[in-house]
């Protein structure tokens, strides 16, 4: 299966950051959003995206949010989401499980941190590479 990632972070310095990760992993194919509300349009408009990559704190609609509405809809409720964050509380790492996010990083990350969850996660879904 080829992954197309959604990158969903209000910073367009993240959102490039998290973009060359993911080239330096072998992904090329991703689309960027810059909240929750452009992301679930982009998530409407395009049935090839299946991995979803989001910040929590942003306009709009939070990635919290973003997940919630993911996890809600039929056509997208399967998709895996991984968080890339800056909030390591654990009651907010909790919130996140309970909205059922896949994984979750806490910013900084390093490319090898974020392979390592997206295998995780790809794992945990029965995807194979």
């Amino acid at each position: 299966m080829s992954l197309k990632f959604l990158i969903v972070d209000d910073s367009q310095t993240m959102r490039r950051i998290v973009a060359n990760s993911l080239k330096n992993l072998g992904y090329e194919e991703f689309v960027e959003a810059s909240d929750g509300k452009d992301a679930l349009i982009k998530l409407a408009a395009d049935d090839g995206l299946n991995f979803v990559i989001t910040d929590w704190n942003m306009p709009v609609l939070s990635g919290l949010e973003l997940i919630k509405a993911i996890r809600a809809d039929e056509k997208m409720g399967k998709i895996p989401v991984l968080m890339v964050t800056t909030r390591g509380v654990k009651d907010d790492i909790i919130e996140a499980l309970k909205a059922k996010v896949n994984n979750y990083v806490v910013k900084p990350f390093t490319p090898a941190i974020l392979r390592e969850k997206i295998d995780q996660i790809l794992a945990s879904n029965g995807g194979s590479n």
